[in-house]
């Protein structure tokens, strides 16, 4: 999924991994002094903040928050790339790096819907500083402006012990969220596509060639999960303290998965784990995507090592133009799984649809 990055030096991936724990972790000696809250005036009603609006997921989300008639601040660099809907949304410029434009973004804000991430090494920042420190830095200044609810997005099967620097930033992220002293729900998703998306525009690109070629075995399982099923799910949470819902039981609460605790106090809010109704292999999602096209093509596994040097060489010559990465290549190693399958989603009143179906062909 290329996003442009500036090539830098990995001896420092240790230490950042180490530097977001400790600040993630470790004691909150950073909290911010009494009278500090950012306050609501001129803000009247209820404001939702919701980052990576023109992402995968965000560019399904917004029309439905917009449709639902929830009033939507967008924190984004470039509004352009909301399109029309750059009319209908509080636009607040700026990034999760800039801590003014962050305490901006805040103002009115009872409500955050944070699904900016990014796979690999951005111009702004490292995977660790996009993903782990930047929503550490996001729930510091939510706390202070007095937020009540933060709706995270995780990704299926992130722990601290992941092989991939993806994984443990936003196990790290997590972490944070699930500490956080308001209301919280996360979404763990399993691989989420959209037709046109970078990812499956790659897929196709290669189906152009006479093989397509494959990092590792091709074996890594996966639940795909269409990107406006993911944003339905997220919209009917939001939703579910509004108004009256058919997936409410007897008391008046939503059915939810099992809830965690923190091992020291209060149960945490719900996660849910999105994913599709098929389980396929990496192959197995390539030669979706092929039937799609109505290509046929043969698939060529390349074995790791050759794909990392590839890589790296690659990105040494192209900077920030590679198409791929070596974090990119190695997520696709990394089963995605639930034993759960669709209950999650179906939970939130959505039946996630199989990829054939999205893709046609």
């Amino acid at each position: 999924m290329p996003l442009s990055f500036p090539l830098r030096s990995r001896g420092p991936v240790t230490t950042l991994i180490g530097a977001a724990r400790a600040h993630i972790l470790g004691e909150r000696a950073g909290e911010s002094p009494a009278g500090e809250r950012i306050g609501g005036d001129g803000y009247p009603g209820r404001v939702i903040l919701l980052t990576g609006a023109t992402g995968v997921v965000g560019g399904e989300l917004l029309p439905l928050m917009l449709e639902a008639g929830h009033r939507v601040r967008a924190l984004v660099r470039e509004p352009r790339r909301l399109g029309a809907l750059r009319v209908n949304v509080q636009i607040s410029l700026g990034d999760l790096n800039d801590p003014f434009s962050m305490r901006h973004a805040m103002r009115g804000v009872d409500t955050i819907v944070h699904l900016a991430a990014t796979i690999r090494d951005q111009p702004g920042g490292t995977i660790e500083e996009l993903n782990a420190l930047a929503t550490a830095r996001l729930l510091r200044s939510a706390e202070r402006a007095g937020v009540e609810r933060f709706l995270f997005f995780s990704a299926m099967g992130a722990t601290d012990f992941q092989r991939t620097r993806f994984f443990q930033a936003k196990a790290l992220a997590e972490h944070a969220v699930r500490r956080a002293p308001m209301d919280t729900t996360v979404f763990a998703p399993s691989i989420v596509y959209a037709p046109g998306d970078p990812w499956l525009t790659l897929l196709e690109r290669f189906s152009l060639l006479p093989a397509v070629p494959v990092s590792g075995s091709g074996q890594a399982r996966y639940q795909p999960i269409w990107a406006q099923d993911v944003a339905r799910c997220v919209a009917a949470s939001l939703d579910e303290d509004e108004q009256d819902d058919p997936g409410l039981d007897a008391a008046g609460s939503r059915e939810r998965p099992p809830s965690e605790s923190n091992g020291s106090g209060p149960t945490l809010g719900p996660k849910y784990e999105l994913a599709g109704p098929q389980t396929l292999s990496y192959d197995g999602i390539v030669e979706q995507v092929l039937e799609a096209k109505g290509r046929e093509r043969p698939l060529v596994h390349v074995p790791l090592p050759v794909v990392r040097a590839g890589l790296r060489g690659l990105e040494l010559v192209s900077g920030s133009s590679a198409f791929a990465t070596w974090d990119e290549a190695e997520l696709m190693e990394v089963p995605m799984t639930t034993e759960r399958g669709p209950e999650d989603a179906e939970r939130l009143g959505v039946e996630p649809r199989p990829m054939a179906e999205v893709l046609g062909g």
